[in-house]
């Protein structure tokens, strides 16, 4: 446990705390089957736990296993050989259109103003945003280094190599960044830019309820956590086209299918547009629709 990351140990304490011990605490690791830890897991679905949390102890599992393994405790990891049913289909992702992200900005107040702004505008985790220090931003050149995160104010490493990446500021961030920045109490290259009366890191569970939420309220919007502004910042990239391997290099993903398959939100205005350039390419010779309406009025009427 040691060897893992901050929140890695959080969550992992959590499940096994919660769930694991309970249930196996009290087995020899060598009196564990394949066929009731099997067990375990479809009754833990059928309790209505989620797919995903289902699969976290599974993988929890596999892992400890895995290291008595290694430890020589075991011989074989028979997680290995369990299986989850198939994945239901999951509620589509949360995102703002460009309408609901200009009411949620023009009533925030800063920080969370500040910060709605730069996750949108950059797809940044809010760990990443909450990690920020002065020396990482370069007003010049317009851009930022993502080299840290925060969790439960805990500074770490990035989540992923692919997480350690340069993102560039579009001027309406530079703007925001350097007024916030004549008022920061701690302007050092060390300084947090989100920062505490103290100088520490701001608590996003806080930050979310108390900025966020409430703008969003104000706003008129359902209530939104931080994630769904990096799923904003992913579909509004998807929706003007750019390519994928750039929004890739931006959220700072190790594999091109998530970027693909879970911050790629066809919108249905942007569905509807495709579909129409489409026809106009294939079909350049079929009456539109107004024109379809009209000749038939034309055709109907009396003088003809």
């Amino acid at each position: 446990m040691p060897t893992l990351k901050f929140a890695t140990q959080e969550i992992y304490s959590f499940l096994l705390r919660k769930h694991l011990t309970p249930r196996f605490g009290d087995h020899r690791l060598c009196g564990i089957s394949r066929a009731e830890i099997q067990q375990y897991l479809l009754e833990k679905l059928k309790q209505g736990f989620a797919w995903e949390t289902t699969n976290h102890l599974r993988n929890l599992m596999s892992k400890a296993l895995g290291t008595a393994v290694s430890w020589n405790y075991l011989g074989d990891n028979i997680v290995r050989g369990v299986k989850m049913p198939a994945r239901a289909l999951k509620r589509p992702h949360q995102f703002l259109n460009l309408d609901e992200v200009k009411r949620l900005i023009s009533v925030c107040k800063d920080p969370t103003r500040t910060i709605v702004l730069l996750a949108t505008m950059t797809g940044l985790r809010i760990g990443e945003i909450l990690a920020l220090r002065w020396g990482r931003i370069n007003f010049i050149q317009e851009t930022l280094v993502v080299a840290e995160t925060c969790y439960m104010g805990h500074f770490g490493t990035p989540k992923t190599r692919a997480s350690r990446r340069e993102v560039p500021l579009s001027r309406a961030v530079v703007e925001a960044l350097k007024a916030h920045y004549s008022r920061s109490a701690n302007r050092s290259p060390e300084g947090l830019v989100f920062a505490t009366r103290h100088g520490g890191p701001l608590a996003s569970n806080n930050l979310r309820k108390r900025g966020l939420q409430s703008a969003c309220k104000r706003a008129g919007l359902p209530r939104i956590n931080w994630h769904v502004l990096r799923h904003t910042h992913g579909t509004l990239l998807h929706v003007q086209g750019t390519p994928l391997k750039v929004a890739q290099a931006q959220l700072g993903h190790s594999h091109m299918a998530t970027t693909l398959e879970v911050y790629t939100h066809a919108t249905v205005i942007a569905q509807r547009e495709a579909v129409g350039l489409l026809d106009e390419q294939l079909t350049p010779s079929v009456p539109k629709k107004e024109e379809g309406n009209s000749r038939a009025a034309e055709m109907a009427s009396p003088t003809n």
